[in-house]
C-alpha cells in the first residue's frame, strides 16, 4: 500500500531523475526542456504509485498506459523541416523520462536515478560520436540525409556570392540543392542552402566552401548535418 513516505520518496526520485535529463535538454534549448522532462517523469511515477492504491489494479498495466500516453507528447515534438524530420531524439528522450518515472513509482529508486544518468550520457556522449561518424567517409549502402550550408556576408553584393555558392555546391558529388533563402538583418546578409547528400558529404562541403570563404565580402561559412537538433 502507498504511504505518505513512499509517495514522497517516489515523487521526489521521479522529479530528480526527470530534472537530470531535462537540464541537458534545456541547455541545448530543445523544444522539450527542463520542466517538460521533470513533469513527464513525475507524472509517470504518480500514475504507477496510484495503481498501488487499489487492490484490483496492476502496476504493470498502468505503466503500459503511461507509455501510450507519452506517445502523444512525442508526436507533438516531431517536425518535418523540408526533406528532414527533426525532433525524433527529443521524442525518444521524453519516452525515456517516462520510463525513469515509472521506475521511481515502482520503488526502484536507485535504478531510476541510474537510468536518468544513462539517458543524459547517451545524449551527450553519443551525440559527439554521431557527428564524428557523419564526418567520416562511410561504406556500404548510401543513406541520403539533409545538410544545411550557411554563408554570412556584408551587404550589398549577395547576388554574386549566392551564384558562386550554388555553383560550388553543385560540384559536390552525390549532393542535390533543395532550397536556398537569403536572410537580411541589420548590417549582415545570410544565405542558407539546404541539400541532400550522403554521410560522405560533410568533408566534400569543406572543400566546396573553401573558395567562398576567401571572398572579401564573406565573413563566415559553415555547414551542419540536419539530423535531430539535437
Amino acid at each position: 500500500m502507498m504511504t505518505p513516505a513512499s509517495f514522497a520518496l517516489g515523487l521526489t526520485t521521479g522529479l530528480a531523475a526527470g530534472t537530470l535529463i531535462g537540464v541537458e535538454r534545456q541547455w541545448r534549448q530543445r523544444m522539450a526542456g527542463l520542466r517538460t522532462h521533470a513533469l513527464v517523469a513525475a507524472g509517470a511515477a504518480m500514475f504507477v504509485m496510484l495503481s498501488g492504491a487499489f487492490a484490483d489494479s496492476s502496476p504493470s498495466r498502468v505503466a503500459a498506459q503511461v507509455v501510450s500516453g507519452v506517445g502523444f507528447l512525442g508526436a507533438g515534438v516531431i517536425m518535418r523541416d523540408g526533406f528532414t524530420v527533426t525532433g525524433i531524439n527529443t521524442a525518444a528522450t521524453l519516452w525515456c523520462s517516462a520510463a525513469v518515472g515509472s521506475l521511481a513509482g515502482a520503488r526502484q529508486y536507485g535504478y531510476a536515478l541510474a537510468a536518468g544518468a544513462a539517458v543524459v550520457a547517451v545524449n551527450v556522449v553519443l551525440r559527439a560520436a554521431g557527428r564524428r561518424i557523419d564526418r567520416e567517409p562511410g561504406s556500404g549502402d548510401e543513406v541520403f540525409t539533409g545538410w544545411r550550408v550557411e554563408t554570412t556576408l556584408v551587404p550589398p553584393d549577395d547576388g554574386r556570392v549566392r551564384t558562386a555558392l550554388l555553383t560550388a555546391l553543385r560540384t559536390v558529388d552525390g549532393a542535390r540543392v533543395r532550397a536556398v533563402e537569403t536572410v537580411r538583418t541589420d548590417g549582415t546578409i545570410q544565405i542558407r542552402a539546404d541539400l541532400t547528400g550522403t554521410a560522405d558529404t560533410g568533408p566534400a562541403l569543406d572543400a566546396a566552401l573553401s573558395g567562398i570563404s576567401r571572398d572579401p565580402t564573406v565573413t563566415g561559412t559553415s555547414w551542419r548535418h540536419l539530423a535531430d537538433q539535437p
